[in-house]
């Protein structure tokens, strides 16, 4: 890749012809983590869980809208937002209230509600943010506050990955170690894409063991394509309408810490990136609008959070092609797609264990994010206050697996773990003396907050 190729901000004078396959290529950038998404949350909920077709369907409206609300100015492709993964596994595991003994297809709306009102607290923010300003807004979630909160949502997720990657550890590894090679070794588009290609591989080894009659360990079958053959090539998502509960709410709603400082990180990214203060024009508000409200029109209709993609932000610097038509064509193949049954189902014939391996670099990964997020803002832990407000976040974050469960007015709710450590952590970081952060003083480390599986650019200053 030459740095030193002048970035092309018109793509209509490349012709047709090469913006289609530019299009194609930020859609293969976002497309493994995207639909890993629905994977991971369908094992959560045995099989009865996030849609495919639904989620490639949200993810490319919402990158259009989002599109819509920057001005067509911000080169941004929205995919799913694995910030959330820790709050679908909670609501599928509620047992309180009126969700004790409900099967796990009726609980996935109500997780999608609480989905919802996270989005809108986008809103709140990009509304505070116009009043007073970013920087006094980001006082009152340093890093200290979102980086322990970003490495419980990792590490609680990593049974999950040892359960899935233990019904075949033997593709579970090769899925693992595909990921690693691409992502460490990898050249140009290819180490853009480490996912997508852990995918194709371990799935292409799957087949191979399959049709050689091999089984995994427990004598299953390693593949199944029963749903292949009968789904159709062309027929509408299944959407569905979500609904609202309180304690649903309360678990998901507090994840909106982490993916609106993901989103700060990954604008800041994008700028740095094509050269362009997005924060000034068109302005982080509108930014935090477009992205908020196309994760609570997605999760409205049955799909996940969606949020900015480091890994086509990588492609932008890749391709020295900063132009946001491109992305709005990935956009749209995205969303023809999400309109073909037989492709969804295919994804939906991969392995657990291929899952499994992939998402076992994917959690630790997450949590290192929020490791990267504290070392790179320097915060400073032989300071009592930094101290006590990490570990209040860590023991609540971690220690209560079951959450917190009360009644008010005959109303059972659940305060989850994750839930608690955000509640504490903003409330410690606000009342102790000491809060010496301030927003765009390092930008390094300012960049370093997004979750995406393949971080771009968090070496460049702005």
């Amino acid at each position: 890749m030459d740095n030193q190729k002048e970035a092309i901000r018109d793509a209509r004078k490349l012709g047709i012809p090469k913006m289609l396959l530019l299009g194609f290529q930020h859609m293969f950038a976002m497309f493994g983590a995207t639909i890993l998404v629905p994977l991971l949350v369908n094992g959560y909920f045995e099989g009865q869980g996030l849609s495919i077709q639904v989620t490639l369907v949200c993810a490319g409206l919402g990158t259009l809208f989002f599109h819509l609300c920057t001005k067509l100015k911000v080169p941004a492709f929205l995919g799913s937002s694995f910030a959330f993964l820790g709050g679908f596994s909670t609501v599928a595991d509620l047992k309180t209230g009126i969700f004790k003994d409900m099967p796990m297809g009726e609980k996935l709306p109500y997780a999608c509600g609480g989905i919802v009102v996270a989005g809108l607290l986008y809103l709140i923010l990009a509304l505070i943010v116009k009043l007073v300003g970013v920087k006094r807004v980001m006082r009152f979630l340093p890093p200290v506050v979102t980086g322990p909160i970003i490495i419980c949502i990792g590490l609680s997720l990593a049974p999950s990955a040892i359960s899935n990657a233990s019904t075949n550890w033997l593709l579970a590894f090769i899925a693992l170690a595909v990921v690693i090679v691409f992502n460490i070794w990898g050249k140009g588009m290819f180490k853009i894409i480490p996912i997508l290609m852990g995918v194709l591989i371990s799935y292409g080894v799957a087949l191979i063991l399959h049709f050689c009659g091999m089984t995994n360990p427990d004598g299953s079958a390693i593949l199944s394509f029963s749903g292949v053959s009968d789904a159709h090539f062309l027929g509408l998502p299944p959407f569905q309408i979500c609904k609202f509960n309180l304690t649903a709410i309360l678990v998901m709603a507090p994840i909106a810490i982490a993916s609106m400082m993901e989103h700060i990180g990954d604008i800041c990214a994008i700028s740095a990136t094509v050269d362009q203060n997005f924060l000034e024009d068109p302005g982080l508000h509108r930014t935090l609008i477009g992205d908020g409200l196309a994760t609570s029109l997605s999760a409205l209709f049955g799909g996940p959070a969606n949020t900015t993609y480091g890994e086509n932000t990588g492609v932008l610097e890749l391709s020295r092609v900063h132009d946001p038509r491109v992305i709005r064509l990935a956009a749209i193949f995205a969303v023809i797609l999400g309109f073909i049954p037989k492709v969804a189902e295919v994804i939906r014939s991969m392995p657990f264990a291929i899952i499994g391996g992939i998402s076992f670099i994917l959690y630790g990964m997450i949590s290192a994010i929020g490791v990267r997020n504290v070392v790179e803002n320097h915060v400073d832990f032989t300071k009592s206050r930094n101290l006590i407000i990490a570990a209040v976040i860590m023991v609540c974050g971690l220690g209560f697996k079951n959450g917190l469960t009360f009644t008010i007015g005959g109303t059972t709710i659940t305060l989850t773990g994750l839930a608690l450590a955000a509640i504490f952590g903003i409330l410690l970081n606000a009342i102790l003396p000491g809060n010496d952060y301030t927003f765009g003083e390092n930008t390094k480390g300012d960049v370093s907050r997004g979750l995406g599986m393949n971080p771009q650019n968090s070496d460049i200053e702005a």
